[in-house]
């Protein structure tokens, strides 16, 4: 019987080939991936998600309600009742949650300790984004339709001012907890600065070469605004004088940017299914980390600040139905159980 003879390595190649198989294994470790798949009952849409780090809450919005999951089992563990709801926003101090909703337009303002819904305030058509602004106190919505931004005051529901006549479609906001609120113009191609106490305009910039500015958040410790651009590029700006000092290629349709301050990473999710990570490495200066591949229509995202993971909502779809008289672009149907929320880390 004939046997081949194989040459024994000697001992030290042995080890430098476990070491490089090791290697290999720690560096795909450390690459982002999808760790999990977590089921969310309801077939229909969504938008924003809100991660609550310390009280360990995930606030997924889903058209008819938020559906609130615990951070650490990702098990369901409350719903609030909405309609056609996108964000949500959280006032610790007041113990309460405010959520954004377009029919009608209005707020849904919420228990944070029991989930019970305390009341409802009408604010302008459309009201997309939600936030709350640290230095005014104050909640505020931008308001899609009625092209105006809402000031509420948190203890008591009352609106306590609005900038109106915007002008063109309102996107995505964030605040810098000194004063001003930042708001991407989306078909103007602009980003609007805000007196968030004085309730004015301050300051109206260009966005070039960035088209349809989308999502945003902000550095505020060194006043650098992310913006997700839908045209494929991330934009950061500064803060105090509008000029954009970096720019990078990111997926097409990006709905949601965060800005993890204690790793200086910057998240943005994009509707082609790809997570673009970035590394401040300077207030002026980002390396990409990392293209994650997600799922397709994964565009809406929030960060854990503890465990750095990633939370995007996704669902699946058939084909879509052939164009017809008064619906030209019929939505392709959603595919029955499939509504999830993908949960991204290393």
């Amino acid at each position: 019987m004939y046997m081949k003879t194989i040459k024994r390595l000697p001992f030290n190649s042995r080890w430098l080939m476990l070491f490089a198989i090791l290697a290999v294994a720690v560096a795909a470790d450390s690459r982002y991936h999808v760790i999990k798949k977590i089921p969310v009952p309801g077939d229909y849409g969504w938008d924003y998600l809100t991660a609550d780090s310390e009280a360990r809450r995930l606030y997924v919005s889903h058209d008819l309600e938020v559906v609130v999951l615990d951070l650490d089992t990702n098990a369901v563990i409350g719903n609030i009742p909405g309609t056609d709801v996108h964000g949500i926003a959280i006032a610790k101090d007041f113990g309460r949650g405010f959520i954004s909703c377009s029919d009608p337009g209005s707020i849904v303002i919420f228990d944070l300790m029991t989930l019970a819904v305390i009341e409802r305030v009408t604010v302008g058509a459309d009201p997309n984004v939600i936030l709350f602004d640290r230095k005014t106190q104050r909640i505020f919505t931008a308001d899609r339709g009625s092209k105006r931004l809402t000031g509420l005051d948190p203890k008591n529901g009352k609106i306590v001012g609005t900038i109106q006549n915007l002008g063109g479609k309102t996107e995505h906001a964030a605040s810098d907890d000194a004063g001003h609120i930042f708001l991407n113009m989306q078909d103007f191609n602009t980003m609007l600065k805000l007196d968030s106490q004085a309730l004015k305009v301050l300051e109206t910039w260009p966005m070039a070469p960035c088209g349809q500015p989308s999502s945003m958040d902000i550095d505020r410790a060194h006043q650098r605004v992310s913006v997700g651009c839908r045209s494929g590029v991330m934009a950061v700006v500064d803060a105090n004088s509008g000029k954009i000092v970096a720019t990078q290629p990111i997926g097409k349709g990006v709905d949601a940017a965060e800005f993890d301050p204690d790793r200086g990473l910057v998240y943005f999710s994009s509707g082609d299914g790809t997570m673009a990570v970035f590394h401040e490495d300077s207030p002026d200066k980002y390396t990409l980390v990392d293209s994650v591949k997600t799922q397709s229509g994964a565009r809406t995202m929030a960060i854990d600040r503890k465990t750095g993971r990633a939370f995007l909502s996704v669902a699946e779809y058939g084909p879509r139905p052939n164009a017809k008289a008064g619906n030209p672009t019929p939505r392709a149907p959603m595919v029955p159980g499939s509504f999830s929320v993908l949960v991204v880390g290393r």
